[in-house]
């Protein structure tokens, strides 16, 4: 493995990626710890300390940090995601964005260009409405209040995340990498350090933390086993046979190969979790706005994450939102017809309508096991944590994302070994994309 690793920065090209892509993601760490002006940063985190599940708390997971510390990347690169995701929705409803999408390289740069707007439109409203929050609900935090601070507030995170924005297509184009998944990969994995030294903490007074070292290793053995199970769900395929019909033009025959459309067991990823997280923080976020009552309370009870209501209701929008996401981007009726102007079948499916029905039906089946399987990740390591007393947070949307992205990153740096001849990471058989 060691030589693997030195066949790396044996390959000039490679060697330069992989240092642009560490230099730039060292750049955002640096920036997420600038603060917006007119905020007392002490206390700022304590006061959002206070706001554990809520969406404050989802949100600042995939701002690294930034938010519980009022940093220029408080807002982190989630506008960019939003926008995204927005532009995948408008393309299933109008016709306008599904014609960009089939366009190729043309509409793909008008997508890429109405994100980038999109982002800044979102960053500059989601700024005004932390700006807005923090004078209102954290006024001793506000140095001075008043529409100067709104407006600094406002341009510092536009402009945050516009920056983020743009590291995270510099590392696209020159790093090694997905750049938007690397930004949200590297502030996750900043708080293991922080977790490593609450546990070891907690084991040096068992009596009090409740985490013994039996417990311990139950908990280690936990955290391999979902991270296994991630990696196999991950990159499961369920594979349908696709032939070609031999084609002679002239004196050449075109043709007659046979290849395969992969169907991946978690084709939405880590969206659903996303979705279902945000629905079930938002009443606990409403909930923090209103005076104390018994109602409230009640209510603040049911959603709170080791609850089995929480746990039920959350598994099943996990499942509901798998189906929801996997519909929207993958489209069984163009790949159908790709097949047919192509000359592509199924064996034993007629081309057209039945190919498409095909698929569909297929996709349905395997999309079930990628639902449960997304809604155990999410709520059995909150049960096992919770039983365990671990002191800290190991599963759902933090730990599919770090493992997706490793894997896209690996195999991204295993083509570029195999390319130039050199052996990848894996003995056997090579490590499949995400995509």
């Amino acid at each position: 493995m060691i030589d693997k690793f030195r066949g790396i920065f044996k390959i000039p090209e490679l060697r330069n990626r992989i240092k642009y892509t560490l230099l730039l993601l060292i750049v955002y760490r640096i920036g997420g710890h600038i603060f917006v002006p007119g905020i007392d940063a002490a206390k700022i985190q304590y006061a959002f300390q206070q706001q554990s599940g809520t969406l404050f708390q989802l949100y600042d997971l995939f701002a690294g940090g930034n938010l519980s510390r009022a940093s220029i990347f408080a807002l982190g690169i989630m506008p960019y995601i939003s926008a995204s995701i927005i532009l995948q929705l408008l393309a299933a409803v109008v016709p306008y964005f599904e014609r960009l999408q089939k366009e190729g390289e043309e509409g793909k740069k008008k997508i890429t260009q109405y994100t980038r707007y999109g982002t800044v439109i979102l960053s500059v409203i989601q700024g005004f409405g932390i700006a807005t929050f923090l004078q209102s609900a954290m006024s001793e935090a506000v140095i001075n209040p008043g529409m100067g601070f709104k407006l600094m507030t406002v341009i510092s995170l536009a402009a945050g995340t516009s920056f983020i924005m743009w590291l995270g297509e510099q590392i696209t184009e020159r790093g090694i990498g997905n750049g938007i998944s690397l930004i949200i990969f590297i502030g996750i994995i900043a708080r293991y350090p922080t977790d490593i030294l609450q546990t070891i903490t907690a084991m040096q007074n068992p009596a009090a933390s409740g985490l013994n070292f039996p417990k311990l290793i139950v908990l280690l053995i936990l955290m391999v086993g979902v991270v296994v199970s991630i990696i196999a769900i991950t990159q499961g395929q369920r594979r349908i046979t696709v032939q070609y019909a031999k084609r002679v033009i002239g004196r050449r025959i075109y043709g007659g190969q046979s290849t395969h459309i992969p169907l991946r067991v978690n084709t939405a990823g880590v969206i659903p979790i996303i979705f279902a997280q945000s629905i079930m923080m938002f009443p606990n976020t409403l909930i923090s706005f209103f005076p104390q009552s018994d109602f409230m309370n009640m209510m603040a009870g049911w959603f709170k994450w080791d609850h089995p209501f929480y746990l039920i209701s959350y598994s099943l929008m996990v499942v509901f939102f798998t189906y929801f996401y996997t519909a929207i981007i993958f489209n069984p009726v163009d790949i159908a017809e790709n097949m047919k102007k192509s000359g592509g079948f199924i064996p034993g499916i007629r081309p057209g309508k039945k190919t498409a029905d095909y698929i569909d039906r297929v996709l349905t089946r395997i999309t079930l096991p990628g639902g449960v399987y997304l809604a155990l990740i999410a709520v059995i390591p909150v049960i096992f944590m919770n039983r365990l007393n671990a002191p800290f947070y190991f599963g759902g949307t933090g730990l599919l994302i770090v493992v997706g992205v490793a894997l896209d990153t690996l195999q991204q740096i295993e083509s570029h070994l195999i390319l130039r001849h050199y052996d990848g990471f894996m003995a056997k058989g090579k490590l499949r994309g995400r995509r």
